[in-house]
């Protein structure tokens, strides 16, 4: 039986919902869908075309695509660039639908705010990604997005459960992305400089060598 929500419920579900739709949108518009059929989970009137059953097969089709498209090592940065024009706009109008009992003020926020979460989430993702993508072996890669689905859809479902823990989790986690970007930012640095430091070895020892 579908539960009903608070707007301050129904706000903190688009918090957990949009970090995951930066992670995966298809399987959090899927899971939405499904959720809502299945009258577990109760969808505003504004946001009832996501349990529509094309809309569900849709999600899943591009779902399926993205669950190989995410597991090739390269090209899945190809793809996550694209997905930046699908996953924070898509973020952003389920947030717009989802706070439709708000007032207008209130629901532009929303949808800045779930569009902010799902830019957080995806950058995160591709920053990510990009560091682990020159590994030799396929199956960190491979892991790591295996990880990012079961996460994705895992957090769809609790937020639909607890919402107030799911906004909590999302809060922590995006404290932890910051973190490890940073990280990944410094660790970057440091490769360029040493790359440059020894590119100039080179260049001198050259120089040396033809006086």
């Amino acid at each position: 039986m579908a539960i009903p929500f608070t707007p301050q419920e129904m706000l903190a579900i688009v918090v957990g919902a949009s970090f995951a739709a930066g992670l995966n949108v298809y399987a959090t518009v899927a899971v939405l869908g499904l959720l809502a059929r299945a009258e577990l989970f109760s969808l505003p009137a504004s946001l009832h075309v996501v349990e529509a059953w094309p809309t569900i097969a849709a999600a899943i089709a591009l779902f399926i695509v993205e669950f190989v498209a995410d597991k090739i090592p390269a090209f899945d940065l190809i793809w996550n660039a694209l997905q930046t024009f699908v996953r924070v706009p898509v973020a952003g109008l389920l947030a717009y639908g989802a706070t439709a009992q708000l007032s207008p003020g209130a629901q532009l926020a929303s949808a800045v705010l779930a569009s902010g979460i799902a830019f957080a989430s995806h950058g995160g993702k591709t920053a990510i990604r990009a560091a682990i993508t020159p590994s030799p072996e396929p199956l960190t890669n491979i892991g790591l997005s295996l990880t990012e689905d079961a996460l994705a859809i895992g957090l769809v479902w609790f937020a639909t459960r607890h919402p107030y823990a799911a906004a909590v989790i999302v809060a922590i986690l995006l404290v932890c992305l910051i973190f490890v970007v940073r990280m990944i930012a410094k660790s970057l640095r440091v490769l360029f400089r040493g790359a440059r430091a020894q590119w100039h070895k080179l260049q001198e020892g050259d120089s040396t060598a033809s006086d």
